[in-house]
């Protein structure tokens, strides 16, 4: 069965035709297929696939948890008004769950842990505690007391046991939230909710990013969780959210660049099996008026990601959400990843507490910010590099600052994450596999032993009108045993201007007989893109790479490659360019002169004679026009 929906409305949508009509369509099919698998009495939803590292009941309660949630937004965003009976049926689950939690039947919940003991019920706490406060008058107050009493009980197992050391803290919060707006709160919820704001203020590192725990792992859970959480909090109280509702509009000023002309998300980070809840912050900002965006732009972003998606294959035929990307893919889950996890996509149904008349519904769609001249953004506070351009609509992410790496754990190659160790992301393209060579990576070779980027420690960001950079350092590791190699670093630049982007590396502390590759993007041949990676100092040799395994987007693909033997220390540079439009320029024309000097290097642009000067100790890049023009 798949998704029903109106037909598309070109004069009020011109970019996605979908309307408020689509999303409550959308809501109401997933959630029908899902229901198909609950147990007699709703409890749990046991949705068919792969269980999940935490077992199949709790895959249960998350596919309760997390269509509730989207149950909830859609009734609460509709008034009350609950044409399926969505809430009924919920109501009978939380009554059978919580009767024995933790009993080996048909329908009782897992109990609450520690994030180390069986802990994701913690999560999924959140969705229900969610889901009852905004269906409070249709639900919970209609519940038997001693109902309400088991399920509060059930509840404050978040607040009793210990949460992973990140996001997780919101999940006792919004639990905690909850329970204060229906009048039991206590010492114990107020200790939860201010145990997770101290923790979100340590996170904030500016420009609207968060840390997603004392490390540097700056990805969508920025949107569906460290936003979402205390921002929502707030707009269901009716009270102020400062300073977290600035820091959203703050935060939509650059992460609505990340959506490509055609909808998707740019493809980095953990859970991208939640797919389009990466919108679920504009919708918020539009919800709460906290956006720089306007509404038409608003619903451009979070209709252009719902349709992505459903274009392609992220519902199947049985009507249930893919574990992967456009369908089904392996590489792009984590072993928390059960039947159930792409139904926290329900966090983009946010927008649906937006009424009917609501601005972000009545707007005519605007263009995303993607679909405007080409842009390059720095963010020194994540160490990241926003490069779009509007010809083929492509976004690209240089990732010079997020590594998931926490501050306590060693750099272990085994650990490699291609979610965040790579140079460059983008909407059009996602990270090979583990098992084939590495895309936009550059990699020691050393005893036939290729390294892997763990810890990035960023060096800066900026750029001026048209051009931007980003620079980081990371020491190369290696598999266990040797190669040990002591003094090994990489300084590495990014400089994006209009598609081009050029990669700059100086290699320190390489032995005799090393060896460095660089890669570029990985692409199919089925796929209407360009990957090219010429040579501008350094490299020796250059061919293409395949990868069997392919990425998110195609099933196999191809990338170029340049080596180079690396002794000492060494520059490399190369000119890198991924893009879905005919090639004007061939990227070996694109600089007409390269200098390099003990200082650093020096690129001369053939379109407009500018120059790009980079320098190490430190690292710094200027841009400056031709004296002649």
């Amino acid at each position: 069965m798949s998704l029903r929906l109106p037909g598309d409305d070109r004069a009020l949508s011109p970019y996605t035709g979908y309307t408020r009509e689509h999303w409550e369509a959308a809501a109401d099919g997933l959630l029908t297929a899902a229901r198909r698998w609950s147990t007699p009495e709703g409890a749990l939803l046991d949705l068919p696939g792969r269980p999940s590292a935490s077992g199949v009941r709790s895959d249960g309660l998350e596919g309760y948890a997390r269509t509730f949630l989207a149950a909830a937004f859609r009734v609460a965003g509709a008034g009350g008004d609950d044409p399926h009976g969505w809430l009924e049926r919920y109501a009978e689950g939380i009554a059978a769950g919580t009767r024995t939690p933790g009993r080996d039947d048909t329908e009782s919940w897992p109990v609450i842990l520690g994030h180390d003991v069986a802990g994701q019920p913690m999560v999924e706490s959140a969705s229900v505690a969610l889901g009852l406060r905004m269906t409070r008058p249709w639900l919970w107050d209609r519940l038997d007391e001693d109902v309400q009493d088991r399920a509060e009980e059930w509840l404050r197992g978040a607040l009793r046991h210990v949460p992973s050391p990140n996001n997780w803290y919101l999940f006792p919060y919004t639990v905690a939230g909850f329970l204060e707006s229906v009048g039991r709160g206590d010492d114990e919820t107020t200790r939860a909710r201010e145990r997770a704001l101290e923790l979100l203020e340590s996170w904030y590192r500016g420009e609207g990013w968060y840390a997603d725990g004392d490390g540097r792992a700056f990805d969508h859970y920025n949107g569906w969780a460290l936003h979402l959480y205390p921002v929502l909090d707030s707009h269901l109280a009716g009270a102020a959210a400062e300073p977290y509702a600035q820091r959203l509009h703050e935060h939509l000023e650059s992460y609505g660049l990340l959506f490509g002309s055609d909808g998707a998300p740019v493809h980095f980070g953990r859970s991208l099996t939640y797919r389009f809840a990466a919108a679920s912050a504009v919708g918020l900002g539009a919800v709460t008026g906290r956006t720089p965006l306007a509404p038409g732009a608003s619903r451009r972003l979070i209709s252009g990601a719902l349709r992505y998606f459903l274009d392609r294959g992220a519902v199947g035929r049985d009507g249930l959400l893919a574990l992967g990307w456009h369908g089904r893919h392996e590489e792009t889950l984590q072993n928390y990843s059960g039947p159930a996890s792409p139904y926290w996509g329900s966090k983009a149904f946010v927008c649906l507490l937006a009424p009917a008349g609501h601005p972000l519904w009545t707007a005519t769609e605007e263009a995303a910010p993607s679909e405007g001249p080409d842009r390059v953004l720095a963010l020194p506070a994540p160490g990241l590099l926003v490069q779009s351009t509007r010809a083929d609509g492509i976004v690209r992410l240089h990732n010079h600052g997020s590594d998931h790496v926490r501050p306590q754990e060693g750099e272990s190659a085994a650990d490699d994450d291609p979610h965040y160790g790579r140079q460059a992301y983008s909407t059009r393209t996602g990270p090979t596999s583990t098992a084939n060579t590495a895309d936009n990576h550059l990699g020691l070779v050393v005893g036939g032993v290729r390294s892997v980027r763990r810890r990035i420690h960023p060096l800066g960001a900026g750029g001026g009108d048209g051009w931007g950079w980003a620079a980081s350092w990371h020491r190369p590791v290696f598999p266990a045993g040797p190669p040990m190699v002591p003094g090994l670093r990489v300084e590495s630049v990014t400089v994006a201007r209009g598609r081009f982007e050029l990669r700059v590396h100086r290699v320190t502390g390489a032995p005799p007989g090393a060896r460095v590759e660089q890669t570029g993007w990985a692409t199919g041949p089925d796929e209407a893109l360009r990957s090219a990676l010429h040579p501008l100092h350094g490299w020796l040799e250059s061919d293409e790479v395949r990868a069997p395994q392919g990425t998110a987007y195609t099933p196999w693909a191809v990338m170029p490659r340049l080596t180079a033997p690396a002794r000492g220390t060494g520059v490399h540079a190369a000119l890198a360019v991924l893009s879905g439009e005919p090639d004007t320029v061939p990227v070996a024309d694109a600089v007409d002169a390269v200098t390099v000097d003990d200082d650093g290097i020096e690129v001369r642009w053939a379109e407009d004679g500018s120059r790009t000067l980079i320098t190490f100790d430190p690292v710094s890049v200027t841009c400056r026009a031709d004296p002649q023009a």
